[in-house]
């Protein structure tokens, strides 16, 4: 669980899911969010869209929404000759104010290295967006022993100079934890983001806070156990945060615990 006054999050991760059929599951998402307002404080719930809509959910959500809403990636570059990528500065005025950057199926079916992603954070923090950047390790990383290193190798590699806690979230996704049969018992997850957060607070008071969030395959029958361990400061939920029902059960989940 998180502790001191770090932000929490919980944030969905819809990937290549969701038509403007499905802008109702944005609004219920929104709405329960503002019934937890308080019980939320600064606490925050976004979700990050398929670029096709997050300017139609944008409007759908009007201004002061109860979520904020992202994007899945960024180009490097504000503009140029680079057909079928989306620039930073385009995600932003489509209307998101967060973006997430270097998750595992980029790395895997993009080839995206950690420089890339930091070039691609340099560019969404100039655009202003608040980047969610994403480490983890493969099952084979973790049967070698490696698995702390490789995922402490890809954060220094990974975050932008100026990468600090008021726009940069840390998510950490066991990629062999995400559709493989294996999953990520208490113990492995709070040592893996123990050693994050000690990386963290070796890099500066200006990192030492930023929130660290969990990915691997969280859901409403497992979210108050993730949630329980500690340094864990909330979410990135997958499939289920595609339907209001199980994604509002782990938003009310990270509230009984952050507040009861």
């Amino acid at each position: 669980m998180a502790e001191g006054k770090r932000t929490g999050w919980i944030l969905g991760n819809w990937k290549m899911h969701g038509l403007r059929s499905d802008l109702g599951e944005v609004e219920a998402i929104a709405a329960h969010a503002a019934s937890q307002a308080s019980r939320l404080g600064d606490d925050r719930v976004g979700l990050c869209l398929p670029f096709t809509l997050i300017a139609p959910a944008a409007e759908r959500l009007g201004e002061k929404p109860a979520i904020l809403l992202g994007g899945q990636d960024c180009h490097t570059q504000p503009q140029g000759a680079h057909t079928g990528d989306v620039s930073a500065v385009m995600v932003k005025d489509a209307g998101a104010d967060l973006v997430i950057l270097g998750h595992s199926e980029r790395r895997r079916d993009h080839g995206e290295t950690s420089a890339l992603v930091r070039a691609k954070q340099e560019a969404a923090l100039a655009a202003g967006l608040q980047c969610i950047v994403c480490v983890g390790e493969t099952w084979a990383e973790r049967e070698a022993g490696g698995a702390e290193r490789v995922v402490l190798r890809q954060l220094a590699e990974s975050l932008a100079a100026g990468a600090d806690a008021r726009n940069t979230v840390i998510a950490y996704e066991p990629v062999w934890a995400i559709g493989t049969g294996h999953s990520a018992s208490p113990a492995d997850i709070a040592a893996m983001h123990a050693a994050i957060r000690e990386a963290l607070a070796g890099m500066g008071p200006e990192r030492e806070a930023m929130a660290v969030l969990y990915g691997g395959s969280v859901k409403p029958d497992n979210a108050a156990a993730i949630f329980a361990c500690e340094h864990v400061d909330g979410a990135l939920v997958g499939g289920a945060s595609l339907k209001a029902e199980s994604f509002t059960a782990i938003i009310d989940a990270w509230v009984a615990r952050r507040r009861g």
